[in-house]
């Protein structure tokens, strides 16, 4: 029980209702004590009056009258002058006075408890000023024994009734807490298991039903946090049913890729010119798709293999990339430029860097004949102390916001109707394998640019 928030809350309750029963306490025995000495002294008044009314009273009654008033001795003062009123002996010397005309509180205070921890029967003088102003001041004395009794007596009884207070405050807020938070706090706890057991089933994120603020405020986070993973887990569903079905595809491609290489070995020793010049591009093209479908079938997982990084020319691929892309413009008033030193060898994988340009140029290109208008597309290279720059810029009508939002996101990052954006993250993928950056230099009205940079360092070392 004391495990739960509410037996804990129940346990401080009664701690800090004792506490303040406490606090209270120690000012109600200085009270008590006040009381019980003014009211020592209204009985010694009493008594003297007996004597003021007759002068000659035997020495019994005069003793019954100080047992009535439980004092040893009786003096007042009227008209300036003192006078001893009744007596008896004392068993032990005065060892304090006591003036209760102008005690401040805390006098008061130090004094009770000074008191209540002393055990010895002590003789005290107490003073104070006589009831209905008979007299200008009233001094007794008498002994602390029944005074501490009366003190304990009356302290522990505050305590028992503290005691009963605490348990009984403890109760009913105990009931409130259960109430208005452990409750609450429970069906929260059920939502969250009942939704592990299945975060897909949007029937099981909370509604948000709270009354108190804080509680609400829990509700209404988790809420958005199971919204969140549920969209994310639908995502990641998507993509491993798409990664079973590109490697479904893939098995098949390969085989038919492989029976084209076959028939490429042929179209190489035609006597045509035209067929000799464009037989070995295509032979390279196929020889990268059935690469491509080895690749996908060997790791089965969206996660690209590791660049098998080598010396490359880099105009070899991108010229190839360009040759592609100008036979998929056809009669398409697209112009293609190529700004690459002859001699520009960079560090990668040129199976991985040839398709991050091809996606980056047939993006372009897709994005420009989609206006119809007339168009652009330059690549350009240039080679610096610490690495390999590349930007692939076009003439489109540049990327909407919602794909720049989005850009190297599966799915939610395409710029044009229809598309995935896939081949944006996988291209951002492979630069991050190589150590290296795609990024979206600039992207307007007229047109838009990415950048590759490829570091010269060694990809451990990035």
């Amino acid at each position: 029980m004391f495990k739960t928030l509410s037996g804990r809350f129940l346990v401080l309750t009664i701690i800090f209702v004792m506490l303040a029963e406490i606090l209270i306490f120690v000012p109600s025995v200085a009270r008590f004590r006040e009381d019980y000495l003014l009211s020592r002294l209204e009985r010694a008044q009493i008594a003297s009056l007996t004597l003021l009314a007759d002068d000659m009273i035997d020495e019994d009654l005069e003793q019954e009258l100080l047992r009535t008033a439980e004092v040893y001795n009786v003096a007042l003062r009227r008209d300036e002058m003192r006078q001893l009123m009744l007596s008896s002996p004392m068993p032990h010397a005065i060892e304090a006075t006591f003036d209760l005309r102008d005690a401040g509180p805390m006098e008061l205070i130090s004094d009770a408890m000074a008191r209540l921890f002393d055990s010895q029967d002590r003789v005290i003088r107490v003073i104070g000023a006589p009831v209905k102003e008979a007299g200008l001041l009233i001094e007794i004395t008498l002994g602390t024994k029944a005074l501490r009794s009366a003190m304990i007596d009356y302290g522990l009884n505050i305590l028992w009734l503290s005691a009963v207070i605490s348990v009984i405050t403890a109760f009913f807020l105990f009931l409130a807490v259960r109430g208005f938070l452990v409750k609450p706090i429970k069906g929260v706890v059920r939502y969250m298991q009942s939704y592990a057991a299945a975060p897909e089933d949007a029937r099981r994120i909370i509604q948000p039903s709270a009354g108190v603020v804080e509680l609400r405020e829990a509700e209404e986070a988790l809420q958005s946090l199971q919204m969140e993973l549920t969209a994310s887990l639908k995502q990641k569903e998507r993509l491993a049913q798409l990664g079973g079905a590109v490697a479904k595809v893939s098995h098949d491609l390969r085989n038919i890729l492989t029976s084209a290489q076959l028939f490429t070995d042929r179209i190489e020793m035609s006597e045509d010119p035209l067929v000799r010049r464009l037989a070995p591009k295509l032979v390279n093209s196929i020889t990268r798709a059935v690469h491509l479908c080895e690749s996908t079938l060997a790791f089965g997982k969206a996660e690209e293999p590791a660049p098998k990084l080598c010396h490359v020319p880099l105009i070899e691929i991108v010229s190839d990339v360009v040759d592609s892309e100008r036979l998929a413009v056809g009669e398409f008033d697209l112009s293609f430029s190529e700004d690459v030193p002859a001699g520009l060898m960079v560090r990668a994988d040129p199976e991985q860097l040839y398709r991050v340009i091809a996606n980056l140029v047939r993006n372009a290109r897709q994005a420009i004949m989609a206006t119809g208008i007339p168009g652009e597309i330059s690549v350009a290279a240039r080679e610096e102390d610490d690495a390999w720059f590349i930007n692939i810029t076009d003439t489109g009508p540049g990327l909407p916001p919602k794909a720049q939002e989005y850009l190297f996101t599966p799915f939610q990052g395409g710029a044009r109707k229809g598309g995935s954006g896939l081949g944006l993250a996988i291209s951002s993928e492979l630069m991050r394998g190589h150590g290296g950056t795609l990024v979206l230099a600039r992207t307007d009205d007229a047109g838009t640019v990415f950048e590759i940079c490829l570091p010269k360092g060694e990809v451990a070392e990035v």
